[in-house]
């Protein structure tokens, strides 16, 4: 079996064939660091960070690279608002990025190069278009003459007249064709800014991609990944001022992930909608979170509300349940070898259906639909009079698998500390005793240390309320 991507420069799924055997050369487009990030950046985090897991799974050597925007207008104008300098205001918030994708599961990129510790890189990239008449300085800022490349239009499918269409050439900008973007642009009064052959200033956004992805990963990458909305004019433009460089292809695919609405709504300022991972994970398990951004194909849009979100905690506690009463059942199984083959066969054949729909262009949504079957046939066999516990064993190592290929953690909060274990002892005790009144209020103690018990024909289990 091969891993097909959905390419949006072909706009079809395609066999993915790397640029090397066994790795792969991945860069996601990073945040602009002026604020928390919203649940609209979490997307892409945890989708590519998925992606990521699931190549490693299937034996390739992953290099990934996710950026910084830390100097753009928005970052100024928070700085100047608040009253620090540019550089305060990134650290805080790429410091924020971390702690809130670090609770979502997701792990560091190989690197994470910002733009303001990559400038003498982007000024000799556009030194380079300049010199082969693909950019022009014009009073201090530079642009990429859009019309002398001539694939300009290729991932967003639309020709550069219909792109020609609606745009206009803003107050103060100098380019000499309203399709022309900035590459480097002339620092205001007060401005933070670096010098350059040009004067004064700071990289438009586009150049930084091309620019950091070229340092870390060379001319060529084999994916490069981001939201939706990044398509055009972002990645269109990075296409081109980097073919326009190299030569050479930039990124062989392109991913990018759907868009999130809240409750039915489409995500914006405006509307009041607007969602930050810091506010909900105050509330929220940030594991709920993940497992809720995976539940749908990352291609296509997401709805985000209370009642969905409530519905995949619900989702989430049933594999936590069935994960745990493994755990227990195991102490009471025995070294029984007979009528073990099937119940391992059916585990091989789960195994093969996740691959399979992890193949297919990554689809988490029926991924987590084999955790779920997995959950079933675990209950199952729990059902059985004797178990085994190396079938017990395959489960939870089955269960572990995919999980970790989903970046899900389901035990950290499960492990009970000694004083926990020491009732739950003493309840089972006293049952035997038959002192029903102990063993009442020791469970309403339990209960009280959010620990719920469950009295079965197997023994007492237990879980998190």
């Amino acid at each position: 079996m091969t891993i097909q991507i959905y390419n949006t420069l072909s706009r079809k799924k395609e066999e993915f064939i790397p640029l090397e055997d066994g790795k792969v050369k991945m860069y996601v487009c990073g945040p602009t660091v002026y604020n928390y990030i919203h649940i609209g950046n979490a997307r892409p985090a945890i989708v590519f960070d998925t992606v990521r897991r699931y190549f490693q799974y299937r034996g390739y050597d992953v290099r990934y690279i996710s950026n910084f925007t830390d100097v753009d207008d928005k970052l100024i104008r928070v700085a100047n608002e608040v009253g620090v300098d540019v550089p305060t205001i990134a650290d805080r918030f790429i410091d924020a990025y971390f702690e809130d994708v670090t609770a979502l599961g997701c792990q560091k990129a190989d690197a994470h190069p910002r733009v303001t510790e990559n400038m003498d890189i982007i000024i000799d990239f556009i030194s380079v278009l300049i010199d082969k008449g693909f950019a022009y300085e014009s009073e201090g800022d530079v642009y990429f003459h859009t019309r002398r490349f001539e694939g300009y239009g290729k991932l967003s499918q639309q020709s550069i007249d219909e792109l020609r269409v609606g745009a206009r050439i803003a107050v103060g900008e100098k380019k000499q064709d309203s399709l022309d973007f900035a590459l480097w642009k002339k620092a205001k009064e007060g401005e933070i800014y670096w010098d350059s052959p040009w004067g004064k200033g700071r990289p438009g956004w586009h150049i930084e991609c091309s620019a950091m992805a070229k340092k870390y990963l060379g001319d060529t990458i084999d994916i490069h990944a981001g939201g939706q909305d990044l398509a055009f004019p972002h990645h269109e433009n990075e296409i081109a001022q980097t073919e326009a460089l190299t030569g050479k292809t930039f990124a062989r695919y392109w991913m990018h992930n759907g868009y999130i609405n809240i409750d039915n709504e489409k995500m914006s300022k405006s509307l009041g909608n607007f969602v930050l991972v810091h506010d909900i994970l105050k509330e929220v398990d940030p594991q709920v979170l993940r497992l809720f951004m995976l539940s749908v194909h990352y291609r296509h849009p997401i709805n985000y509300s209370a009642e969905l979100l409530e519905n995949t905690k619900a989702g989430l506690d049933r594999i936590k349940t069935s994960y745990q009463n493994l755990t227990h059942r195991k102490e009471a199984s025995t070294d029984l070898t007979e009528n073990n083959k099937e119940w391992f066969e059916q585990m091989d054949t789960l195994r093969g259906t996740f691959i399979k729909a992890m193949d297919d262009d990554f689809n988490t949504a029926n991924g987590i639909s084999v955790l779920f079957e997995l959950s079933t046939l675990a209950n199952r066999y729990l059902l059985e009079k004797n178990t085994a516990v190396e079938v017990i064993d395959g489960f939870l190592a089955l269960f572990d698998e995919l999980l970790n290929v989903l970046g899900l953690q389901i035990m950290s909060e499960e492990l009970l500390d000694e004083e926990i274990e020491d009732l739950i002892q003493q309840r089972i005790q006293a049952r035997k005793d038959r002192n029903f009144q102990l063993a009442d209020q020791i469970r309403d103690q339990l209960k009280d240390l959010n620990i719920i018990l469950e009295d079965t024909p197997q023994g007492t289990r237990w879980k998190r309320g």
